[in-house]
């Protein structure tokens, strides 16, 4: 039993130590490290206020890793949820991958926004003023501009079409002397002592050094290895894959296995 224990001891010390290691080399532009920064009211203002150019913008509330449902009933997580004073909602997704933030993609989080945002019976002028903002890693529009604002329009007439939805690209590859600039640059630092802007250091430098901050890190990176552990299991059920190799390759139990199938079958 003792040996057992000395083993779990053993396996706990190793993967604590990976994810403080994992950790050192996170930067905002890492959408769970960004999640947990910018779930500070304060960092999330000090963002929209630059991307939007709005030093009066003054934010409410704000939830990372928000889950909201589509019409199927399908959770589904936004990076940054935020609603500021005059009821106006920000998603704000971080994607690395082209794909991620694909025209489509920004139209369905609208719709989702709309969706979750507006109660039963509700006046369609009650919707929200939304906001897309998705801050990528390659220049997705790919016309070499530092950010995109996309506003429906009537072609006929080139009027702005005024539903009050906008969708917003930041670029992050333009890293000039513009605010929007040295916040891209602030994006990729490892280290907060390398950033320009101290409302944001300050939060890097607490979940990286503080150990209250390194805690909340290491329970998050732990819940991601359990999201990451369940996807597998999901994509190997969805092969018609048996339980016992689910388990063994997820590292899933096999009541957790079963208890998935169940949900998915549901």
């Amino acid at each position: 039993m003792s040996e057992n224990k000395t083993q779990q001891e053993l396996d706990f010390e190793r993967k604590h130590e990976q994810d403080l290691q994992r950790l050192r080399g996170l930067r905002l532009i890492d959408d769970d490290f960004m999640a947990a920064v910018f779930e500070d009211p304060a960092c999330a203002e000090f963002l929209l206020q630059i991307i939007l150019k709005r030093a009066d913008l003054k934010v409410r509330e704000v939830h990372g890793q928000y889950s909201i449902k589509n019409l199927q009933g399908r959770s589904v997580r936004l990076d940054i949820l935020a609603v500021d004073e005059q009821n106006r909602a920000y998603n704000i997704e971080v994607q690395r991958s082209d794909r991620g933030a694909s025209e489509k993609r920004a139209r369905y989080n609208s719709s989702l926004l709309d969706a979750n945002l507006t109660h039963s019976g509700s006046n369609y002028d009650a919707l929200n003023e939304t906001y897309i903002i998705f801050i990528t890693e390659n220049d997705v529009l790919k016309a070499g501009l530092p950010i995109y604002h996309i506003h429906r329009m009537v072609e006929e007439t080139g009027a702005v079409f005024n539903d009050q939805s906008h969708i917003i690209y930041v670029n992050s590859q333009i890293k000039d002397e513009t605010a929007l600039g040295k916040l891209m640059h602030d994006f990729f630092c490892t280290d907060a002592k390398d950033m320009f802007y101290p409302v944001l250091a300050n939060r890097v430098q607490y979940f990286k050094h503080d150990a209250k901050g390194v805690a909340t890190m290491c329970r998050a990176m732990e819940e991601m290895r359990k999201d990451e552990r369940i996807e597998c299991a999901l994509e190997m059920l969805a092969d018609g894959i048996p339980y016992e190799k689910v388990a063994k390759y997820s590292k899933l139990s096999i009541e957790e296995v079963k208890e998935l199938a169940s949900k998915k079958s549901a």
